[in-house]
């Protein structure tokens, strides 16, 4: 996904972006070559030259009050940033349920939080659970167009081996210690890219996370042996043609080889949890809608559950939320669930 265009930009950089992050006719690739990789460095130096948002936090003071707090935090030689939500119900008594929201590819942190997309700002002030944005791996000063280390994907973060796992290790030991969390409520949700990432980090940190939702986000990793058992929602449209369902990358993903891979399909993907997690291998279907359908494996070790739902419709995109522009959707996000409702419902349930 991408930020939008800054306003007013000119047409012919709409044009560009459009061509660069959409894709472009097979047959024109190898024409295109070392001059559109240029184009692209010089167009994107340009929209992300802003400076990164400053800290208005310091990593050393507790968090008391509800906010936003922003962190600048250096990791494995790198300066990285993200942002802690805390909700108005929040009280220093009372442990809060905590939960990492991963963006996707080519997003960054602040565009997760956009509430008009994602809705998950609005749903943590009406369940009381403490949300943390992250920003992934990025060229720019600005942090935008990031990526994760999902293992197989994506971009230069999976290039370069970014030490995802770390930034987030010490994000979890920054935010436990600075205010009052509930250790066994510990989530991670993230869409595409960064629904991979959470994937990953169910693998590695099974010990810390209790649960993750992944949405557009099928398991990409190199190897994954968690060390107990960890619950799964896997949500994915039918119709996504970015990141496809049975496998693979669709033709509306970014053609750029190097930024995407061939995608796991969301069945084995779901096949690879139930088997992870010691589940019986029969699901029971617990929603069927106009446009979607839910399945439970709730028969696993230590009392995981494996849960995927499918919508017909929706493409590559957040269900109940809304499409941002600057890169080609197919057709409305579905509105047949609400992928904000089924994931805390899912992490409730764990209770």
């Amino acid at each position: 996904m991408l930020s939008k265009l800054p306003r007013g930009a000119p047409l012919a950089i709409v044009l560009l972006m459009s061509m660069v992050f959409c894709g472009i006719p097979q047959t024109a690739q190898a024409e295109e070559g070392f001059f559109k990789q240029r184009l692209r460095e010089k167009l994107l130096q340009k929209l992300t030259a802003q400076p990164a948002p400053a800290a208005n936090a310091s990593v050393t003071d507790d968090i008391k009050e509800p906010g936003d707090y922003y962190y600048s935090v250096e990791h494995g030689g790198l300066q990285r940033m993200y942002f802690v939500h805390v909700p108005k119900a929040y009280h220093p008594q009372r442990p809060a349920p905590l939960l990492f929201a991963f963006h996707g590819g080519g997003g960054d942190m602040k565009y997760m939080a956009e509430d008009k997309y994602y809705g998950l700002v609005t749903k943590s002030e009406q369940e009381g659970f403490v949300i943390v944005f992250p920003n992934g791996y990025s060229n720019f000063p600005s942090g935008k167009i990031a990526t994760w280390n999902a293992g197989t994907c994506c971009g230069n973060a999976r290039d370069k081996n970014i030490d995802d796992v770390g930034f987030v290790r010490g994000m979890v030991a920054h935010i436990t210690g600075k205010m009052n969390i509930a250790a066994d409520k510990i989530y991670a949700t993230g869409m595409s890219n960064g629904g991979m990432m959470s994937e990953r980090l169910a693998c590695e940190m099974s010990n810390v996370f209790k649960a993750i939702a992944s949405v557009a986000g099928p398991d990409g990793t190199l190897s994954c042996t968690p060390s107990q058992p960890i619950s799964i929602l896997q949500i994915h449209a039918f119709d996504d043609d970015h990141v496809l369902f049975n496998g693979g990358a669709g033709q509306n993903a970014f053609q750029d080889i190097s930024m995407v891979t061939n995608f796991t399909s969301i069945p084995e993907t779901v096949s690879r949890w139930v088997k992870r997690n010691h589940c019986a291998t029969a699901p029971v279907r617990v929603l069927k809608v106009e446009g979607a359908y839910c399945d439970l494996y709730s028969d696993c070790g230590s009392r995981a559950k494996v849960k995927l739902c499918v919508t017909e419709t929706g493409g590559h995109s957040w269900p109940g939320g809304a499409k941002p522009g600057g890169i080609k959707r197919k057709g409305p996000t579905s509105k047949a669930i609400n992928a904000d409702d089924e994931m805390w419902a899912f992490f409730k349930s764990l209770d």
